[in-house]
């Protein structure tokens, strides 16, 4: 045994043998040492650095978080003290649900990534700008987002120029509510030609001509797009369930209201 060995006390360990045990490099130790992070709880008579169990928990929530991505002074301002059990506790549970929600975090970004990979296999081309806003309704929560690789070029710029992430959200929060209510009265046997019927399409109308502009030529290729035959079963009979009484309601609003927004002569028919 040599000297330096002989005056390590019992229970303390030397800055390689931590650095061996929890996987990191004596480089990296001695960098959190220098940032005030991580300083040794005792030094050797030969100046060694030491370090105790203690140290090592200490070191093992420092790894961890920033293994979560937490910089330096973050974990600074992180780092409580271990002192009884109740601490070292409180520590853990920390990580652990720092750990559940990056993981939540990992998983989201796995679908998003395999959605992509979707659809850009199906795209069978390089669109850049579709990539990009698939990616934007992928992060939205928007479960139509599969359907903007069949948009043309000018409906996606008609989209761009009208909504923006925010105002993205509320319009197909909108729109999905409006067509659950559709499918839960239509399930009621409420008659679309009734007060609620027409209610409700009244406000679906007014959805749609926010999203159009009072475009037409918008109006048209978004009845194109609802009339789509490619999509998923589960689209296609949600469609058909909400169109069942939409139909029947838009066209009693529109008759009570004398609009004919199809028509070549203005909205108004008299």
């Amino acid at each position: 045994m040599t000297d330096n060995e002989r005056a390590i006390p019992a229970g303390y360990m030397t800055v390689g043998e931590i650095a061996k045990k929890m996987g990191v490099t004596v480089r990296t130790l001695q960098y959190y040492d220098r940032e005030g992070l991580f300083p040794p709880s005792a030094q050797s008579e030969g100046g060694r650095r030491l370090y105790t169990d203690k140290d090592m928990v200490r070191l093992h929530q420092i790894l961890s978080l920033r293994h979560l991505g937490f910089s330096l002074s973050d974990i600074k301002n992180r780092l409580i003290p271990l002192d009884t059990p109740g601490e070292v506790a409180d520590v853990l549970s920390e990580q652990a649900n720092m750990i559940r929600e990056k993981i939540a975090s990992l998983k989201e970004s796995l679908r998003e990534i395999e959605a992509l990979r979707g659809e850009v296999v199906k795209m069978q081309s390089v669109d850049f700008k579709k990539y990009a806003d698939i990616i934007v309704n992928l992060q939205m929560k928007n479960e139509y987002y599969w359907l903007i690789k069949h948009f043309d070029d000018q409906t996606l710029d008609h989209i761009r120029t009208r909504f923006d992430k925010e105002s993205g959200q509320a319009f197909m929060k909108a729109f999905t509510r409006l067509q659950d209510r559709a499918i839960q009265l239509l399930k009621e046997g409420v008659p679309p030609e009734g007060e609620q019927g027409k209610a409700l399409a009244r406000e679906f109308w007014q959805l749609i001509t926010e999203f159009t502009g009072g475009d037409k030529q918008m109006l048209t290729k978004l009845v194109e797009i609802g009339d789509f035959k490619g999509a998923d079963e589960a689209w296609r009979q949600k469609q058909e369930q909400a169109n069942a009484f939409l139909e029947p309601a838009l066209g009693a609003y529109f008759a009570e209201a004398g609009l004919n927004p199809f028509g070549d002569s203005g909205e108004e028919t008299k």
